[in-house]
């Protein structure tokens, strides 16, 4: 990632890689391009522009620990900052990748920690962060955000070793509708 250091724009090798790891066309691609550029001039989403997006669609929650997650999960060559290529290619497998590419995409945000396996700890340290945003009191939710957590957890743990590896995760959500929807919530629908 991050090969889009032009500030002429998009080369023609960026288009071609943003193709390729998102289907979107060279006009959507472009389209994208000119609004991540309006909001962040200089081709650097920072922590702080991120969370104040997520504040605008969550105004009573707590953004900053769910945004910790997801910036994280974004910044994939882990620079401190989300450029272009990376804000693409999360915006489209997270919006439109399939289901096995968006909980791909969930199982590395809940691996807190990137050691490839979700501890129970992870697990309610994230669920706990989703709570907050969704809830308007940030404080209430922590005990049955963990004691979910802990329930959904111990469900998927099959093997009862104490944590979960990805394909643990992916079968537990793709098994189940509902766990899906709430491990993986569609969390970007703010930045479109």
């Amino acid at each position: 990632m991050g090969c889009i250091k032009s500030k002429q724009g998009l080369s023609g090798e960026d288009l071609e890689f943003l193709k390729a790891h998102t289907r979107y066309d060279e006009n959507t691609i472009k389209e994208w391009y000119k609004g991540f550029k309006q909001d962040c001039p200089n081709g650097r989403l920072t922590p702080v522009k991120f969370v104040d997006m997520y504040k605008m669609f969550f105004p009573s929650g707590n953004a900053e620990q769910f945004c910790d997650h997801v910036f994280r999960t974004f910044d994939t060559d882990k620079n401190g900052f989300i450029d272009f290529e990376e804000f693409l290619v999360a915006m489209y497998v997270t919006s439109a990748g399939s289901a096995e590419e968006k909980l791909t995409w969930a199982f590395r945000m809940y691996d807190v920690d990137g050691n490839g396996v979700i501890d129970p700890y992870e697990m309610c340290k994230v669920v706990e962060a989703i709570y907050g945003m969704l809830c308007e009191d940030a404080t209430a939710p922590t005990s049955s955000a963990k004691e979910r957590a802990m329930k959904i957890f111990h469900r998927m743990d099959e093997n009862e070793d104490g944590h979960l590896t990805e394909e643990e995760f992916l079968r537990g959500c793709l098994e189940d509708d509902e766990l899906s929807k709430l491990l993986a919530p569609n969390m970007v629908e703010c930045c479109k």
